[in-house]
């Protein structure tokens, strides 16, 4: 029997997939979106290498049965007898995949909606012939949509009179609802990260553009924000070792988490006060009443011709100013206690991750399949 997994060539994706093969027994079946076995290896590898050398992704590979599908095509992108198998094999299901395209309504409608859909109806299939051990949905904390300086609880976040923020936000929600209305006699567990921002055990990241927006943010002179607003940031491998523990526990104590810093997250003046102290030279005024005033130009520019240089930052912060500005922070009593810590702080972090980001110009220096491998080398598992 297999853990179903999704989005395993995703950022945090790559964090549960690695976190499973390296603690965990069981063999993992992965939806990957290629046409052949070489080339879901390749994505594979692309994704996991920011955790492990071309060694050991030998050496685990033989766990791994890759599924050549796509989560936005009926039953999968699978065939008939592929999609059996599938279900007839898994015996838990995280489902990771998501599309954070934040300003496309229709990105978001197909990978989000139409795809958790169809992972919902595979695991209803799998269910009614064997039973699932549990379904665990990797969400967001955006579905507690527009706030303003608060503490929101697991249990208090969806108030569904209430606005979201973007398609994202919106779509993610409802995938809530349909496992929650689709699958109730499953097991299954929500976890909402908040903003995911690097690894606190090393600088390097494969994620850039909330890492664009936090080094804009820390590298301009005049900032608009309010100097005590907190930001409510978690490192990637907290959330993905959250989320495999949990799913793996026989009963978990709640059925929602937060992955997020909670009440220890830190304010802007923290976060540049720490910056500077580990080297960070340009000085940062908050003016907070220019908010409004910087949110109107956002817009503007955003939509500005390319050849002026500044859509592409402008875009970012019309996407994450929200995220930005509404000093909000999510409880996370219940993944402490699950866990036994807390996620490390972003100050001891960040400098590292910024400097990263800009001396490698925010791309990470991926390694090539090595050409002394093939693809008989590391396929000794099946492939479907």
């Amino acid at each position: 029997m297999s853990i179903f997994v999704t989005g395993s060539t995703g950022y945090i994706g790559s964090y549960v997939v690695t976190n499973l093969l390296r603690e965990h027994k069981q063999r993992l079946a992965l939806l990957v979106r290629a046409k052949t076995v070489r080339e879901a290896h390749e994505r594979l590898w692309k994704s996991l290498q920011l955790h492990m050398t071309f060694g050991e992704f030998q050496d685990l590979l033989p766990r791994v049965d890759v599924y050549l599908g796509d989560l936005t095509d009926p039953m999968l992108g699978l065939s008939k007898d592929e999609y059996g198998r599938l279900a007839r094999s898994m015996e838990s299901v995280i489902h990771v995949a998501a599309s954070l395209n934040r300003k496309s309504a229709k990105a978001c409608l197909n990978v989000n909606l139409r795809g958790t859909l169809e992972v919902i109806k595979l695991a209803r299939a799998a269910q009614d012939h064997h039973g699932l051990l549990r379904f665990s949905d990797v969400s967001t904390v955006a579905v507690a949509g527009h706030r303003r300086s608060e503490t929101v609880t697991e249990d208090g976040s969806i108030e569904w009179d209430r606005s979201d923020y973007d398609p994202y936000a919106r779509t993610k929600k409802f995938c809530e609802h349909m496992l929650h209305e689709l699958l109730p006699d499953v097991p299954h567990t929500v976890f909402r990260p908040s903003t995911v921002l690097g690894d606190s055990r090393f600088p390097e990241t494969t994620q850039f553009d909330m890492v664009r927006a936090f080094v804009m943010l820390t590298r301009m002179p005049v900032v608009p924000l309010p100097p005590k607003a907190r930001m409510d940031i978690v490192p990637a491998n907290y959330v993905g070792r959250a989320i495999v523990h949990i799913h793996q526990k026989d009963k978990p104590a709640h059925n929602i988490y937060h992955l997020s810093s909670g009440a220890a997250s830190l304010s802007y003046q923290a976060i540049l006060d720490s910056l500077r102290a580990h080297g960070h030279s340009i000085p940062n005024v908050f003016v907070p009443a220019l908010e409004k005033s910087f949110s109107t130009m956002v817009d503007a520019l955003a939509d500005s011709p390319r050849g002026w240089g500044v859509a592409l930052p402008a875009s970012l912060f019309k996407v994450f100013l929200p995220y930005l500005s509404y000093d909000t922070v999510f409880d996370n009593q219940r993944v402490v206690s699950e866990l036994g810590e807390a996620p490390a702080p972003f100050s001891d972090y960040a400098y590292g991750l910024m400097r990263f980001a800009l001396d490698g110009k925010f791309t990470y220096p991926y390694k090539a399949w090595p050409k002394a491998a093939n693809t008989a080398e590391v396929a000794s598992s099946p492939a479907y």
